[in-house]
């Protein structure tokens, strides 16, 4: 497989039990040609890695998220596993980009969910560039009916609708989605929780109405509005058969999150994402999601690693 690095055992190290209790002893490294001849266990989440930042490179921003994966790894290698006997966890490795060519790796990422789909494994992808999410949301519409509707649940402090006349990049998966989804004869199911205007110009709020994307701005996106939030995720959530979300790190305040391609001080707190994630996860409907834009380069102390990997230790073991 081309632009595919398996997953390594070395990166899984932490303090030793011998009786399972960190996530690195729980864990399995399987490499992904494997992966597809063998069957899963019935209850598998599987962790694979979106090694590319070649869109954050040509959209103008910070470059280093090529290395987020295995920095979210290493983070949560050393935390407690309270995952059951019966749940399988395994690392299936990076996809990664070559030459620049972005678009593979979108596209090998797309063919990896459909796989992991296909043998109804629970995906958890790490990033890399936020053009993630246009591989991702590509395996999650391949391996469905495509009656059946997913809706996009992006937290994040831009609308990465940004046209993709000059090519694409890590600003413009949505509109790419946006756009074939429209194509398809479809509707374009799509919420953004913490947009700030001071990160998104007025022709991205224009495309934005455009394709009726709907969007809480950063101001309301925080508990002290979680009954108005809660109120607006049911809206949302009974329109669609499947949700497919998407945290961009770059939406946290940089106080949480100083390993980033875009920091902000102004952005939301992990408190409130965690809060939706429960409610998310209560419906049943969650299919994928994804954690994007970690930036080891420009972390400090580690703290941006801590939180991704945070949230996907809260992810895994709550399906």
């Amino acid at each position: 497989m081309k632009a595919y690095h398996s997953a390594s055992k070395n990166i899984w190290t932490g303090r030793r039990s011998n009786d399972t209790l960190y996530l690195h002893e729980k864990v399995t490294c399987v490499n992904f040609e494997e992966m597809i001849s063998a069957p899963f266990p019935e209850k598998t989440i599987a962790l694979l890695g979106y090694a590319c930042d070649e869109g954050v490179r040509r959209n103008q921003g910070r470059i280093g998220a090529a290395s987020g994966p295995d920095a979210i790894r290493k983070a949560l290698a050393k935390m407690p596993n309270h995952l059951n006997n019966e749940t399988t966890l395994i690392d299936v490795g990076n996809i990664t980009c070559r030459d620049g060519d972005m678009e593979a790796s979108q596209k090998l990422l797309g063919e990896a969910v459909h796989q992991l789909l296909m043998k109804k494994g629970i995906p958890i992808l790490l990033g890399g560039g936020h053009d993630i999410a246009y591989g991702h949301f590509q395996g999650i519409r391949n391996s469905l009916d495509p009656k059946e509707v997913i809706g996009i649940l992006n937290f994040d402090a831009h609308f990465d609708l940004r046209d993709n006349e000059n090519g694409n990049n890590s600003g413009t998966p949505f509109f790419q989605i946006a756009k074939e989804t429209i194509a398809n004869g479809q509707d374009f199911h799509y919420y953004c929780l913490g947009i700030r205007n001071d990160a998104n110009d007025r022709k991205l709020f224009k495309t934005a109405k455009t394709f009726k994307a709907n969007y809480l701005p950063n101001d309301f996106f925080d508990l002290q509005y979680w009954e108005t939030i809660q109120v607006e995720l049911i809206g949302f959530i009974e329109k669609v058969h499947h949700l497919y979300v998407t945290i961009d790190l770059d939406g946290f305040s940089s106080a949480y999150a100083p390993g980033v391609s875009a920091p902000s001080p102004l952005g939301f707190s992990p408190a409130v994402v965690l809060k939706c994630l429960e409610f998310i996860m209560a419906s049943d409907k969650l299919i994928g999601i994804d954690l994007a834009e970690m930036n080891p380069v420009y972390d400090i102390d580690d703290q941006t690693a801590k939180l991704a990997a945070s949230l996907a230790h809260y992810i895994m073991h709550r399906f």
